[in-house]
């Protein structure tokens, strides 16, 4: 089975809008998995305007389901993980000032610097995912680094999926295709909603784990959080 596991970024973003701890980062978590989340995600980034680098800390003891902590390895970030020691952690080449994720690691170009990270995070006993784009160049790429794992940037198919779903989804079968040949774990994330998700896992099953978190946390703005987690794990089925 595909599991769902909720990014609480935006959960955050609402928070630190305001101040304060409303609405309570923790108690989403808690909540997200009593509600039949498989996991929570976060991604932390340097200036902290959404998950701040305590909430990770502070998360980590009160969940019981898989952690993901995604984000660019550089030195902050790489020793947050190792202090923490999630599950999964996921890296994204994420600017300084980017606004969100918007592609995937050049893992052929990049092989040495992901190499050398992926043997950090693995000596500590922590699975590691490498966020791609669908290309299987950088899907075998991403095995010759020693991932265990790819994460593919589902944006291009959300995009594309009102016009021509079938061409959209295309490039993506032909990375998760490579990906199970080469023997990676397969993750997916970024811009699926109850729209599109369905359709995605159909076509492409073996999916281990899809990370979602914009589309769902305005859909619980509507239905509420039980209620959307529900929908998105009976899309899952």
């Amino acid at each position: 089975m595909t599991k769902l596991s909720v990014n609480i970024n935006k959960v955050a973003t609402l928070r630190n809008a305001r101040g304060g701890n409303n609405p309570d980062v923790l108690q989403v978590a808690k909540d997200a998995e009593t509600f039949g989340a498989q996991g929570i995600t976060v991604h932390p980034r340097p200036d902290e305007r959404h998950i701040r680098y305590q909430d990770v800390r502070d998360i980590r003891p009160i969940i019981t389901t898989e952690f993901n902590i995604e984000g660019n390895p550089i030195d902050s970030f790489t020793e947050l993980v190792l202090e923490v020691v999630p599950n999964q952690v996921t890296l994204v080449p994420d600017g300084h000032d980017q606004l969100t994720s918007n592609h995937g690691w050049d893992t052929i170009e990049n092989k040495a610097f992901l190499t050398d990270i992926c043997k950090t995070f693995k000596a500590a006993g922590i699975r590691t995912s490498i966020f791609v784009d669908a290309d299987p160049r950088m899907v075998e790429g991403a095995k010759a680094c020693g991932a265990n794992r790819v994460e593919l940037y589902t944006e291009p198919y959300a995009s594309g999926y009102a016009a021509d779903r079938k061409a959209a989804i295309a490039p993506f079968i032909a990375a998760a295709e490579e990906a199970r040949r080469v023997g990676l774990g397969l993750n997916a994330g970024h811009d699926l909603s109850l729209e599109n998700l369905a359709y995605y896992h159909e076509l492409i099953p073996w999916t281990d784990e899809v990370s979602i978190g914009h589309a769902l946390i305005c859909d619980a703005l509507y239905i509420g959080l039980h209620e959307t987690i529900k929908r998105y794990l009976q899309a899952l089925q």
